[in-house]
């Protein structure tokens, strides 16, 4: 590789990146209308398409190694790719109202982006995505040869590539809509956020509040990972970016290798299912169900606080149960973190209000948080942290490459959802399988979890999302599942991947920093993480989760869930003031299995649930109160 070839490519991806991030915010106040430019959203989609294409081949190589620029070739094949989008983009009305007669020039357009894109999939995100997508394709050329009930229409090469590649029902759909509308906005915050100092100091603030507890030193990375996997989008990064603080922490207070990578990965993997921003799969979940954000990110509060629920409980038993020390170094005062850096929580104060209160646009919300983050950036430090015009302009350059990865996979995912479309192979997927299964709703959504986890493996949130959303949701609202719960449901199962082997990125991530065997680690967070894997299937059964449902059901349900996810934690553990017996840990486990609302059961179940709940109450006191005696008795 040339150095000269090399640092050119460097340079040149990070002025596209720069650009990318400027025309996001240009597009989101309206610059083109105000200067009296009409434009089109699938033009702007394809200008800021055409950027990730050139970026990905001006900073990845064919072996799919990060390299620090490439070749002359790399630099050629990047530029052909940005003429053409750029040339789609300028004309694209025009070749709009040519595309019924399929000219030439389509299928340059159409066939760049497929080959391109897909390139580009496998470069940035491996093999994985790169077969499922490519098998789609093998499917759309062969639709009218499959037997059976998943025979589809004929279609040729030509139209194939002319369509999706082109058509706003495909490549230029809803998910790239919100990618490079909605989310490019909140990654920029996110970036922003850091740069000023805001990650030092939300995880100082977690460090004051929990450090100091019994198996503190995991509810430091509990704490820190839910509120930086909310805004990041992906969970491998949360756990590389607060897992070197808190991993360390947690060996050194005397968690295992093992439970220590565990618990950085399913906390950093549940900030992706965490309100507010829910890794920015809340806003892609309102568009593809035409509902308001707020619905969106109401029906996710009691799910994700069960979840975290049963993680800071499992931690604590755990740390009881190993004897966990303390950790008192290093342990901030609390007042002299919001002493410090009070500052930071006005830009989530602008953010929430401007979404809840003022009613915005989440673009418009995540645009006014981000000045926010500007003004008092600039305005305060925290320790040696704030923000200075040469760390803007490297938001700027990250917001963009890092904003590559998703564009391109929600690309891809458009190519599926137009496939599926043109063929009419989603509605065919549907009714196979609940043909296949019936009306049997609890084996539609085993099968679903299964293929949920097994196509999220390897990706971000919002291209999980956006695949299952076409893949696999439909299927579990034909069997009568309410919208909503349909797509909570296979969010869930799409981020378990993160941690559930043989492909848990987020598992291995920490693996990697504990220095521990990745498989070891993957399952110690499915243990620790089980809750993700339950939880779905109740508020699919129970709408009052989701909050859609009276307020005494809703409170009802959530306090026998609270039972539950208790009593399964402790026999998981197996500890609760001491290390407890087998069959103590089978009532456990029993007692909270029939604690959990399950409104699709007889109406008989609901005094299953009240009696558990009582049983569990009794039975945690009389351990309680069993351990003191004998603990006075032995110092006596």
């Amino acid at each position: 590789m040339d150095q000269q070839a090399s640092n050119i490519s460097t340079k040149i991806a990070s002025t596209l990146s720069v650009i990318m991030t400027v025309a996001c915010i240009l597009w989101n106040v309206d610059a083109p209308t105000r200067i009296g430019y009409a434009i089109l959203t699938e033009q702007y989609m394809a200008f800021q398409l055409g950027l990730a294409m050139a970026i990905v081949f001006l900073l990845s190589s064919f072996t799919q190694k990060e390299t620090k620029g490439v070749s002359y070739l790399g630099m050629a094949l990047a530029a052909f790719a940005l003429a053409v989008l750029l040339y789609a983009a300028l004309f694209y009305p025009d070749l709009l109202k040519e595309q019924a007669y399929r000219p030439p020039i389509l299928t340059l357009i159409g066939g760049t982006v497929v080959i391109f894109v897909l390139e580009g999939v496998r470069r940035k995100s491996g093999w994985s995505l790169f077969f499922i997508v490519s098998v789609f394709f093998i499917y759309a050329l062969f639709a009218d040869k499959v037997p059976g009930a998943l025979i589809g229409r004929e279609m040729s090469p030509v139209k194939l590539v002319q369509y999706v590649g082109f058509d706003p029902s495909a490549v230029f759909s809803t998910p790239l809509a919100v990618g490079t509308i909605i989310v490019l906005l909140f990654v920029f915050f996110g970036q922003l956020l850091f740069a000023a100092g805001g990650g030092a100091f939300f995880t100082d603030l977690a460090m004051a509040a929990t450090g100091k507890s019994r198996g503190g030193s995991a509810k430091i990375s509990v704490v820190a990972s839910a509120l930086f996997g909310s805004i990041s989008g992906s969970a491998v990064s949360n756990v590389v970016t607060t897992g070197v603080i808190t991993i360390p922490l947690m060996r050194r207070g005397g968690y295992s290798k093992q439970d220590a990578g565990a618990i950085e990965a399913i906390a950093s993997t549940g900030g992706q299912l965490t309100p507010p921003i829910m890794g920015a799969a809340a806003f892609l979940m309102a568009e593809f169900l035409d509902i308001s954000y707020m619905a969106v990110a109401g029906a996710a509060v009691i799910p994700a606080a069960l979840y975290y629920i049963s993680i800071f409980l499992q931690v604590d038993l755990i740390a009881g149960r190993d004897e966990v020390k303390i950790v008192e170094d290093d342990i901030p005062n609390m007042r002299q973190v919001l002493k410090d850096g009070w500052h930071f929580i006005l830009p989530f104060v602008v953010l929430l209000g401007s979404l809840f209160w003022w009613r915005l646009d989440p673009a418009d919300s995540a645009l006014m948080a981000s000045i926010a983050i500007i003004i008092v950036g600039f305005s305060r430090r925290y320790g040696q942290d704030y923000l200075t015009l040469q760390k803007l302009l490297n938001v700027f350059v990250s917001t963009g490459k890092s904003m590559v990865d998703l564009i391109l996979i929600v690309a891809a995912a458009g190519f599926v959802i137009g496939i599926l479309n043109v063929t009419g192979l989603g509605f065919a997927l549907t009714l196979l399988l609940v043909d296949s299964i019936g009306n049997n709703l609890f084996l539609i959504l085993i099968v679903s979890a299964f293929i949920c986890i097994l196509l999220g493996m390897g990706m971000p949130t919002s291209g999980v999302y956006v695949l299952l959303a076409a893949l696999v949701a439909p299927s579990i609202v034909e069997a009568g599942v309410s919208p909503i719960a349909a797509h909570m449901f296979i969010l869930y199962f799409g981020m378990m991947s993160m941690i559930t082997p043989p492909i848990a990125l987020a598992a291995f991530a920490a693996a990697a920093i504990t220095k521990s065997n990745p498989l070891h680690t993957g399952l110690a967070a499915m243990r620790i993480g089980w809750a993700a894997y339950i939880i779905p299937f109740i508020f699919v059964c129970t709408p009052a989760l989701l909050l859609d449902s009276a307020w005494s059901e809703i409170v009802l349900a959530f306090a026998c869930a609270i039972f539950g996810v208790f009593a399964v934690s402790v026999a998981v553990v197996g500890f609760m003031s001491r290390k407890l017996a087998r069959p103590t840990r089978g009532m456990f486990l029993l007692l909270g299995l029939c604690s959990f609302p399950i409104a699709l059961a007889p109406i008989a179940w609901v005094y299953v649930n009240i009696v558990s709940c009582i049983l569990i109450a009794i039975l945690t006191v009389y351990l309680s109160k069993f351990y003191k005696e004998n603990l006075v008795n032995k110092v006596k």
